[in-house]
């Protein structure tokens, strides 16, 4: 287990992109101006969807099932963490207590967790060290990590926050790059 400071944060946007294998969640800092994208898969992002709608399906699927399983074995998820990046990837951790209040950590894909974690209603958090890295916040003092994170080399980069499109070739709007998603 890592001493460094975890930050609290929260799924502040889905992005769902009809068409599209890879899809965009959001997640904020509570309480403060930082927050950052990951790119994740249509399963994931589906069922984040029908968390944050209410929906129950009649037979559980892998994220509920993840949550049954937890529950089954007499143990509570405390928190999904955002804990590593490494190669533009991100890694987390489900952070367990079983019945004897021991901690268990899993290591997950941060899509996996998130969602099994917004299911189970536990806390989210990140590194304060990739929060620095990867924010994409535009308040505030600059990151002290570096350019942020540039996403995956097939993913159209980090959102960008709506605005004019810069000029492209000759002058007109509109740059030559993919456009990332809107938010």
């Amino acid at each position: 287990m890592s001493l460094e400071p975890m930050i609290p944060i929260h799924l502040a946007r889905v992005v769902l992109r009809e068409g599209h294998p890879q899809q965009w969640i959001q997640l904020a800092e509570v309480g403060g101006p930082r927050s950052f994208s990951i790119v994740i898969g249509l399963n994931e992002a589906s069922e984040i969807r029908r968390v944050l709608h209410g929906e129950e399906l009649p037979r559980p699927l892998t994220h509920s099932l993840i949550r049954n399983v937890i529950e089954g074995l007499e143990a509570r998820l405390v928190a999904v963490e955002i804990v590593e990046l490494r190669e533009n990837t991100f890694h987390a951790e489900l952070v367990l207590e079983d019945n004897q209040g021991r901690e268990v950590r899993v290591d997950a894909r941060p899509s996996d967790a998130v969602a099994v974690g917004l299911r189970a209603g536990c806390p989210l958090r990140v590194a304060e060290s990739i929060l620095e890295e990867v924010r994409s916040d535009t308040g505030g003092p600059p990151p002290t990590g570096g350019q942020g994170h540039p996403g995956p080399p097939d993913s159209p980069g980090p959102p960008t926050p709506p605005g004019p499109a810069p000029p492209g070739p000759g002058g007109s709007p509109g740059g030559s790059g993919p456009t990332p998603p809107p938010f």
